[in-house]
């Protein structure tokens, strides 16, 4: 890689983990709110949309951090790909 392709990549790894850090704080700002409606109401709905958008967050967060393009499990399962085709020096499925 040349250094131009690997500040590339690193602004946008950068970005993305910007980006996740607003969605958590949105997501955590705006549920704190739900739960002082819903405790305010006396009823406990405030737990859904904090599961549902917990679950999106939490996807998210794998992309960012687990599955980012030169991430470090990225490569490893690049890495064990590669070492299988090349034994199987055949059909690769």
């Amino acid at each position: 890689m040349t250094n131009e392709d690997i500040d590339h990549l690193a602004r946008k790894r950068a970005k993305a983990k910007i980006g996740w850090f607003i969605h958590a704080t949105v997501y955590a700002t705006v549920n704190m709110m739900l739960i002082g409606l819903s405790l305010y109401t006396g009823r406990g709905w405030a737990i859904f949309p904090l599961l549902g958008w917990g679950l999106g967050l939490a996807l998210h967060g794998a992309s960012v951090w687990l599955f980012a393009p030169g991430g470090n499990l990225l490569e490893r399962m690049v890495a064990h790909e590669r070492a299988k085709l090349d034994a199987s020096h055949g059909d690769p499925w």
